[in-house]
């Protein structure tokens, strides 16, 4: 009997302990929670810029002949584009191999989002926000670029082209041209 008593304080008292570090647990990863929030509405992970959907097309850098890509007087080559339903506009991006590329993105309407093919190149087009990223496209070739987010019943046919051409080629077709598209010109 004696026994029995001593193994059952033994399991109550490793139970108790095994409760105290798990409500531990359980409390610190609320306080977790609730200062990241706190401390990123004070103070966001990004510049977060906005932009007016009712004029987008009217004015700014989103009008339409200001989308695709283009090298900016500071040499950086920047991609410009909008998702809107069921399209991305422009319909086909021209990037140079090997040099880094920021995309400034928006939507018009609700939701998009596109990947390019096997890259790293992913993200959100969030209606009055624009989006901002900067990658690099190591090797040149064709890929596709679908909306990943559900935006309605002609979401599966909203994709773009998306091609990768070498820098020294890129950089020819940008001396002759304020914008690159997939046509050679």
């Amino acid at each position: 009997m004696n026994v029995h008593c001593a193994s059952e304080t033994v399991a109550v008292s490793a139970e108790r302990r095994w409760a105290c570090i798990v409500i531990a647990i359980i409390v610190l990863l609320l306080a977790m929670m609730v200062w990241t929030g706190l401390h990123w509405a004070a103070m966001p992970p990004s510049r977060v810029e906005t932009v007016d959907v009712r004029t987008l097309h009217l004015k700014g850098e989103f009008v339409e002949n200001n989308l695709g890509t283009a090298v900016e007087k500071d040499g950086r080559v920047v991609v410009r584009l909008v998702g809107q339903q069921y399209s991305f506009v422009p319909q086909c991006i021209v990037v140079p191999a090997g040099v880094p590329v920021t995309f400034r993105g928006t939507s018009s309407d609700a939701i998009h989002g596109f990947v390019v093919g096997r890259t790293n190149a992913n993200t959100m087009l969030i209606p009055g926000f624009i989006a901002t990223f900067t990658t690099t496209f190591p090797k040149a070739g064709e890929q596709l670029m679908p909306c990943h987010e559900y935006c309605g019943t002609g979401h599966e046919a909203m994709w773009a082209r998306f091609q990768v051409i070498p820098a020294d080629e890129f950089f020819a077709r940008a001396k002759t041209a304020e914008r690159i598209s997939c046509v050679p010109g």
